[in-house]
């Protein structure tokens, strides 16, 4: 007994020592996320820096201290994760970015988006070659969010940030196709089945995410759970939204497109059906979980590049290193030049009008904007070449520092010049940008133009409009020609009606508020008695 008794009581110990460590890491890395708010709120009028850049740098220096301290053993206080990245702190940025979309920039570029996200990723891919492509291949959302603001160009948010979300799908199949690609057996069918696969993950992920927010509006709207508790409701939508997510991954879809379009159809439908309260609640939580979780991303990433064990297999030939990511860097450049300006080039054939038309400056801006690299790939190259974030093996740690290099460099400088590079070539933002309105009932209430300065702008109902009657008149086209003339004005017309015919009476959403004690619709019909 004794003997049981000595041999435990040391474990204890180690256990007591290691739950201390990561209390400690934990304080700091809070502290760590602090220091970046406040730096970044005291930089805010800053032309160069934004707060990607002032956590990565934060996070790098973290990096070194603990590097000195630690006598070289360790430069970071937690493990870079994929798992951690995927799971937790990927879906609240992506869920966010959908919920204050504007959704009628996104929809009308749509067509632009998925030849950019998808045609765009497999020549990038082929460029970059099919051994690391679906790593270096897509556009990362998190950097393209941080350095693009939706309100100053609209144009470009959109397109960029909604290639990120497409070509995503795109990652998932190519990445997959790659690892059961098999050169002795080439299949002509192996093409065919890759789109099929393609158009199936893309439709069913979407397909999940909408279903899933149109099921959390018609729960709420029956239950209506403000007339006991805000917080019910509240609570309803955040966990729906990352059920939304988990369970993509769970049949192995993209959870970035699920959980993407769950958070446009929750803001269409699921938002007007709660409480004022829980509608000034519901906005600003997702804005703040996506802020916190993009700020300790970049202060993780920052940490990691150090991560000693990596570099010291490349310690011997830092030349290798050098040479490896400087061609991943210029085949990224080379890659998406490859396809943003002959694909530009084909759709501006199509566009008849010259204001549709996206002109070569903002097509410079797309391009530039897009090459960024962030935490996807880290998290990527993490899962593909090492085992529980360890390896043994030289080239793997080879191409582990090469990517994090190209990170590094992509995030800082790529991002120190954008927005330099909008104002340099973009000279007139104000008349590119969406006017922001200050009605409070939606999440983020916008007029937008299609695609260039002075074209009319018809918001979507629900975002700043009550009924068809308050919108512009829309001439029904009296031809086939009259409808391909004006395709987004036609489609936006009849998606209104069967919006208004069928979908907000059974799922909610502005106008089509159940009147219950205590219910956003009892408040109006008193002001107006």
């Amino acid at each position: 007994m004794a003997i049981g008794l000595s041999s435990i009581i040391p474990r204890l110990q180690m256990l007591s020592t290691s739950d201390h460590a990561s209390v400690v890491s934990m304080n700091l890395f809070v502290a760590l996320l602090c220091a970046c708010i406040v730096i970044g709120h005291l930089l805010e009028e800053n032309r160069w820096v934004n707060e990607s850049i002032t956590a990565l740098v934060i996070g790098v220096c973290t990096g070194v201290v603990i590097l000195l301290a630690s006598g070289g053993r360790s430069s970071h206080l937690l493990v870079f994760s994929e798992d951690l990245f995927f799971i937790y702190l990927l879906p609240p940025i992506i869920f966010n970015a959908g919920f204050q979309v504007k959704k009628k920039q996104f929809f009308v570029n749509f067509t632009t988006i998925t030849l950019f996200g998808a045609v765009g990723t497999l020549i990038s891919c082929g460029i970059i070659s099919l051994a690391i492509g679906a790593i270096f291949a897509a556009t990362d959302s998190v950097c393209t969010l941080q350095v693009l603001n939706q309100d100053e160009t609209p144009l470009l948010y959109s397109l960029v940030f909604g290639e990120g979300v497409v070509n995503d799908a795109t990652s998932v199949v190519l990445f997959n196709a790659i690892q059961s690609f098999d050169l002795n057996h080439i299949d002509p069918r192996i093409g065919l089945h890759f789109i099929g696969n393609f158009f199936y993950l893309f439709l069913t992920s979407t397909m999940l995410g909408v279903i899933t927010g149109l099921l959390s509006a018609y729960i709420i709207k029956k239950l209506y759970f403000g007339r006991h508790s805000t917080d019910r409701e509240v609570a309803l939508m955040m966990l729906m939204a990352y059920l939304s997510y988990m369970m993509a991954e769970l049949f192995y879809l993209s959870g970035i497109l699920t959980v993407f379009f769950c958070g446009i159809v929750m803001s269409h439908y699921t938002w007007h059906n709660v409480t004022e309260c829980s509608r000034i609640t519901t906005k600003h939580a997702f804005a703040t979980l996506s802020f916190v979780a993009e700020i300790f991303i970049f202060v993780y990433v920052g940490m990691d590049a150090l991560d000693i064990e990596k570099w010291r297999f490349v310690s011997g030939s830092p030349g290798t290193s050098v040479a490896v990511s400087s061609i991943l860097l210029g085949l990224i450049m080379a890659g998406r030049a490859a396809f943003v300006f002959p694909l530009s080039f084909l759709i501006n054939l199509v566009k008849k009008s010259p204001k549709e038309k996206i002109n070569f400056r903002q097509q410079v801006v797309i391009w530039w904007a897009g090459l960024m690299r962030g935490a996807v790939s880290i998290a990527l190259a993490y899962n593909q070449f090492t085992m529980s974030g360890h390896t043994q093996l030289r080239g793997n740690a080879i191409m582990i520092t090469s990517t994090i290099t190209v990170v590094l460099f992509s995030t800082v400088v790529f991002g120190l010049l954008t927005k330099p590079l909008i104002r340099f070539l973009l000279l007139h933002p104000k008349h590119t940008a969406s006017k922001v309105q200050s009605d409070p009932s939606t999440p983020k209430s916008v007029t937008v133009p299609f695609l260039g300065e002075g074209q009319d702008s018809v918001p979507l109902l629900g975002e700043g409009q009550d009924s068809e009657f308050d919108l512009p008149e829309i001439t029904r086209p009296s031809s086939i020609r009259a409808l391909l003339a004006t395709p987004m004005h036609t489609v936006h017309r009849y998606w209104r009606k069967f919006d208004d015919a069928f979908m907000r009476p059974v799922f909610g959403g502005r106008g089509f508020v159940p009147f219950v004690p205590g219910s956003p619709t009892e408040q109006s019909f008193r002001q107006g008695q």
